[in-house]
């Protein structure tokens, strides 16, 4: 497996807001509901910007991630689908027969992100009742069946959660031997699988020290076993022009955010979760809004109410490109991005960012052709100046 260098332009996904979106965190103003049309829209526009993916969220208060990256798939012509595979929540043989399906839908887009979960009570709700290192031992149970399966082999298996006999697949995908796996966890146990199992390991934005401790784990993991295991990062943007303007849009974003919500949010993170990464994200800033300012450019106000990627860069283009850049350098290949809301900070990303990152776009928006916002043409042809 080839490792980009920290020359190349970083591989850049966006985010597709299964559970809502909106101008505000914490507020009902402005918000707009979770509708297919508006994920359509997303999509459309981020396949034209020149992003390469999408990643679909999962969980209790998420539209389902396979049927809508089906739908997705089927209106857009390059995007790739990073979807959630469920160990636990779904049996590895009817997971390996979405695969499939979707896979060859949308002729080899498919990735997967394997989501072990880190909410119990969530969990409870699907009817799982096992330990936090336990999901991770059946995660990989899980993980050996599907890859089987998915590779065209007939599969006899019996373990300690799963038990298959002459498991088959009539139709594999069109990604050989298989589509990629990516996968998030802080804790040893979410570790040990990444690097055993999956192909590309994901960290939430945490500092460049956070991160190099993460990948300086992993790669080593890796390495004593023999694999390679590439790297990314999932993160908010806010980039404008300016960086007074960049700071400015981050504060309006949580200004309608109260001090008892986060006080509830801060809760519900440390007594209902078991996530190793949600306490890291968590640790950043302490629940106080006066502590935000976790790194240069790195914000942390998202996760005062946010589960998950709680982290923003923020600044200009420039700035946000010098901050991925050492990212980059520490191993970061692929960066999965989002901002609020998703379809106006998509083109903003895409408009002022991506040139800075060397990033090409495919789009009308590098068509140089006249029209009334140029200067010196009409209809194409240039203007003649009189004598």
């Amino acid at each position: 497996m080839s490792h980009t260098s920290a020359t190349d332009p970083i591989n850049f996904f966006w985010f597709i807001p299964t559970h809502g979106d909106g101008a505000y965190l914490g507020s009902e103003t402005r918000q707009r509901p979770p509708e297919f049309g508006y994920f359509k829209q997303i999509a459309q526009a981020v396949d034209r910007l020149g992003y390469q993916g999408v990643l679909l969220p999962t969980g209790q208060s998420c539209e389902d991630s396979w049927i809508t990256a089906t739908g997705l798939a089927a209106v857009t012509e390059r995007l790739k689908f990073l979807v959630a595979l469920r160990p636990g929540v779904t049996t590895p043989a009817f997971a390996a027969r979405q695969t499939a399906a979707l896979d060859r839908l949308s002729n080899g887009r498919l990735l997967l992100n394997v989501v072990v979960g880190g909410n119990p009570t969530e969990l409870a709700g699907d009817g799982l009742f096992i330990s936090h290192d336990e999901r991770y031992a059946q995660a990989a149970e899980f993980l050996t069946i599907w890859e089987r399966l998915v590779s065209g082999e007939k599969v006899d298996f019996d373990g300690k959660y799963y038990r298959i006999e002459g498991g088959r697949l009539d139709f594999t995908p069109v990604q050989r031997p298989r589509p990629p796996l990516y996968f998030g966890g802080s804790s040893e146990a979410g570790q040990e699988l990444a690097v055993n199992q999956t192909d590309l390991y994901l960290t939430w934005g945490e500092p460049p020290e956070g991160v190099r401790e993460k990948i300086t784990q992993v790669r080593k993991k890796a390495e004593a076993r023999g694999r390679q295991v590439r790297f990314g990062i999932r993160l908010h943007f806010i980039v404008r022009e300016t960086e007074e303007e960049a700071w400015a849009a981050a504060d309006k974003l949580i200004s309608r955010v109260s001090d008892d919500q986060i006080a509830l949010a801060q809760q519900r993170f440390l007594k209902e979760m078991d996530s190793v990464g949600q306490r890291r994200m968590a640790a950043l800033h302490g629940g106080r809004r006066d502590n935000l300012v976790v790194s240069p450019n790195l914000w942390a106000g998202v996760g005062l109410v946010r589960t998950g990627a709680g982290t923003a860069l923020v600044g200009t283009p420039e700035q946000i490109a010098e901050r991925l850049a050492e990212y980059q350098a520490l191993g970061i290949d692929t960066v999965i991005g989002s901002g609020y809301p998703h379809l106006e900070e998509a083109y903003r990303v895409a408009e002022l960012l991506f040139p800075v990152l060397g990033i090409g776009q495919e789009s009308g928006l590098s068509n140089r052709a006249s029209n009334e916002f140029a200067v010196g043409g009409h209809g194409g042809a240039k203007l003649k100046v009189a004598s």
